[in-house]
């Protein structure tokens, strides 16, 4: 869409998408899922966007992954792709086979422009400059649960029991199904 082109434009910068356009799109979304349960990742990441937010939706938990930002630099400089399929390495924890080459058709991976050290670091100084505020804002409304570590594995049991108390009994597999 003509909103996603621009959105994509601040994203290859590495700069954070206006308040504006990801609020629209992310609340246009949101319309029609009253009855469900639903979580969002990565937004909002302003003040001005979660005050839109809690206009049209009632929030009831924010979950902070409080992940050094090294961590997080050295994971997203892993990852690699490959444009035509879409599948996703990580040098780290799913590397190819061979480096730089896509397991299946051999042909060359590359880093995505929002992977690349120079962007990764300039969108988390964006984030420790715009979205700390955030964490701020419902911490004073006492929705905040934060989680620390640097691995997925031993934050994640973490969570998912925090989550299974604020959700109804879901299992494992309709959890991991987007709605």
């Amino acid at each position: 869409t003509e909103v996603g082109v621009l959105a994509k434009s601040y994203i290859d910068q590495g700069r954070l998408i206006p308040d504006d356009i990801m609020t629209r799109l992310v609340l246009s979304e949101l319309k029609g899922l009253e009855r469900y349960n639903w979580l969002l990742d990565g937004f909002p990441r302003t003040v001005a966007q979660a005050e839109a937010l809690d206009k049209q939706c009632q929030i009831d938990t924010v979950i902070d992954l409080d992940v050094p930002f090294e961590t997080i630099k050295y994971r997203l400089t892993a990852r690699w792709i490959h444009p035509a399929s879409g599948r996703v390495y990580n040098l780290e924890f799913s590397p190819p086979k061979v480096l730089g080459i896509d397991d299946i058709t051999g042909e060359p991976l590359v880093q995505r422009d929002d992977d690349k050290p120079e962007t990764v670091t300039k969108r988390l100084q964006a984030y420790d400059a715009q979205t700390k505020p955030v964490l701020e804002y419902y911490r004073g409304k006492g929705l905040l649960r934060s989680f620390s570590g640097t691995e997925t594995n031993k934050i994640w049991p973490h969570i998912y029991a925090f989550l299974q108390t604020k959700l109804p009994d879901v299992s494992q597999k309709d959890a991991a199904s987007p709605r």
